[in-house]
């Protein structure tokens, strides 16, 4: 009989061998470390939960600011523009101003065959024949439009039609007419379709640009 054999036993239970029984370790840090792993899984799925809420949240107001500022782009199909319609603008026409020609180049006979071109297409030509002392050969440009400073824009436009490149400007004068001074880089009017194109054009602008949804 062993001496670890409690005495009255009768050696019912020994103990035999060099091995001893061991008591098992402690379950609590083994549940301790699975709940911080557990733990951290949570807060990782909780934190990527966010950032898709913000994410849908944030692409929603996105497109609702979008489409308080387009006006009428949130009806009708996604994508839809919207193109603001051009008013027409109502210009003189040219039997209602008159225009003197005079001749600021040295070319002959130049006046008088731009101011017959003129009344052909519908203008009131008035005075006719070679350029002031202020102008005379001091035009470089194609020409000049001198007016009343009350003279209305369309009428710029409508003569500038005619002759592109004209620069503006005033007098003090108190009347209505306008004078055309041709300048040394003056070679042609333009040809009365192009003439004809350019007026259209000024009449019935093209619209705004499409704004995009």
């Amino acid at each position: 009989m062993s001496m670890l054999t409690p005495p009255g036993m009768g050696g019912k239970y020994r103990v035999t061998g060099a091995a001893y029984p061991r008591m098992s370790r402690p379950r609590r840090r083994r549940r301790i470390v699975l709940a911080v792993l557990g733990g951290v899984v949570a807060l990782g799925l909780l934190g990527y939960g966010t950032l898709q809420l913000i994410g849908v949240f944030g692409d929603d107001g996105k497109k609702t600011v979008a489409g308080q500022g387009s006006g009428d782009c949130g009806k009708g199909k996604p994508g839809a523009a919207s193109a603001a319609p051009a008013a027409a603008v109502k210009l003189p026409p040219p039997g209602s101003i008159t225009v003197n020609v005079y001749n600021a180049t040295p070319r002959s006979g130049l006046a008088k065959a731009v101011g017959d071109e003129l009344k052909k297409r519908g203008f009131t030509v008035g005075e006719v024949g070679n350029a002031p002392a202020d102008f005379d050969k001091k035009v470089p440009g194609a020409g000049i439009l001198l007016g009343s400073p009350r003279t209305d824009k369309a009428v710029y436009s409508v003569l500038g039609t005619q002759l592109p490149g004209t620069t503006q400007q005033t007098d003090t004068r108190e009347t209505a007419d306008v004078d055309l001074i041709l300048g040394s880089a003056f070679k042609e009017l333009s040809t009365k379709a192009d003439a004809d194109k350019a007026l259209a054009a000024l009449a019935s602008p093209p619209p705004a640009p499409a704004r995009k949804c």
